[in-house]
Formats: C-alpha cells, structure tokens, sequence
C-alpha cells in the first residue's frame, strides 16, 4: 500500500531523522527544507537506500503564497499524502532580555513556528477531508513537533516560548476538527535534542544535564524523536486524539 508523508525541515536534526525513520516505515518522503538543496539531494539518497522514493522541495513555509504551490508539486510526484510532519521552526535571532525583544525575531518566529505552520495544516487537512474514502487501515495522520518551551518558560528567548504554546493549542484544534474524518492529529515536544539549533549552548546544558536536570542523564537524539513520530504515523496509537508526548529524558516531571 502506497503511503507518502510530508516532512517539514526535512534536511536536518529532527527533520531528517524522522524523514529516515517514515521511510523505514514504507513511507515516501516528501522532503521540504528552504534553501539547503545539497542537504536534501543527501537525505534523497539516503531514503533511496531505504527502498523508499524521495522527493525534494525547496520552500519557505512561512511564505503562505508558497503552500499551493508546493502541494500541486507534491501531488504530481508523489500522489496522495497520508502523513504531514509538521517539523520546520526557527529560533531566535538573539537570545536576551525579554524587555528587549525585537518585533524582527518576534515575527520570525511566530511567520514560521505558527502563522506557517497552522495554514500549511489547514492546506493539507482540506486535501485530505476532499479525498476520496480512504482504504481501511490506511492510517492518516499530522503531527506537530513543538516543543518543551510549549510548558516551560525561558525569559531569554520568549518569543520562541510563545510561538511553540501557540503551536501546542493548534495541535489541539485541528485534532478535534479532523477526527471525525478518521485523521490523527499528535503533538510532540522534544527537550534537550542535539541539533544545529542547540548546538550553541551545548556547553550550557552539559554542566545541566551533569547536574540532575535531566533524569535520563544525557541528550536526546534526534532519533529519539523520529521514533515517537513513526509510532504515530504508524496508526499504533488508536483511540489518541491531540495528545502530546514528551521526548524529554523527564525534563518537565515536576520534581523536589
């Protein structure tokens, strides 16, 4: 049975871990990123080397007038979608001072990790509700990779905190719009992951993590979470609606 999933931020970290893991699930990639063609031409191969097709996009989700367009691509090559992982976000241009937030790092965020997020869901929701009726056990899904800053508060980079809580309530919704029509919509927030993104404050969360603030004494990995996320795109989780799953190594287990 032919299945085709959508991942966002496909080149990298988390992205591409998950793209590889759907792929191992039988799933072909629709692989999207922004300007990092090489790392998607890298991650084709790979996926190939799964036994799985792999198509690459070049789009910037934040760019609304940018959606059509990629889905009439994504459907001429690789036909119908089954799963949408919702996966692309950016951090902070500067990490400071809440009083000195800047409306530039503001936007950037929330264009990105919610206004683009939430209407690439909506296109893609609307194409699945119109299809036609789907074959029984043929599982459809979206999932939302959000964030343990959707819980935790960080001062220091809050207009990240505010995109990916906002994001968490839009899991929520679509969750209950489309579960009548037999599509699972998940959340997941990962901790503490080792990606380009957190790279720079490696050293930060080392001595933390030394320290107890997690209870799985370590950083998690990028297939850490993809594994979660294949779980879920798998169909192994009937009867869920909306629900988050921490991959987080117990960093959010309120603890004294």
């Amino acid at each position: 049975m032919e299945r085709t999933a959508i991942v966002t931020g496909a080149s990298r970290g988390i992205g591409r871990a998950t793209a590889l893991a759907l792929a191992a699930e039988g799933f072909d990639i629709a692989a999207v990123a922004w300007r990092d063609t090489e790392r998607l031409a890298a991650l084709a191969a790979d996926v190939e080397k799964l036994g799985r097709r792999c198509q690459s996009f070049d789009c910037d989700i934040g760019d609304l007038a940018a959606h059509a367009p990629l889905l009439d691509a994504v459907a001429r090559a690789c036909g119908a979608v089954h799963c949408l992982v919702n996966n692309a976000g950016v951090s902070v241009l500067r990490r400071g001072d809440l009083l000195d937030v800047a409306a530039d790092s503001y936007d950037r965020c929330f264009d990105v990790n919610t206004r683009g997020t939430f209407f690439l869901t909506q296109a893609v929701a609307r194409r699945m509700v119109a299809a036609p009726e789907t074959p029984a056990g043929l599982h459809r899904s979206i999932v939302f990779v959000t964030s343990s800053n959707a819980v935790a508060a960080t001062p220091e980079r809050g207009e990240y905190c505010m995109s990916k809580i906002a994001s968490h309530m839009a899991a929520r919704l679509y969750a209950l719009r489309l579960a009548a029509s037999g599509i699972a919509v998940y959340e997941v927030q990962p901790g503490l992951i080792l990606t380009e993104m957190t790279a720079p404050s490696k050293e930060k969360y080392d001595d933390l993590i030394g320290q107890g603030m997690t209870a799985t004494p370590r950083w998690g990995l990028p297939e850490d979470v993809a594994r979660v996320i294949r779980t879920m795109a798998a169909g192994l989780l009937p009867y869920t609606v909306g629900q988050e799953i921490r991959v987080d190594g117990g960093l959010l287990i309120s603890r004294f």
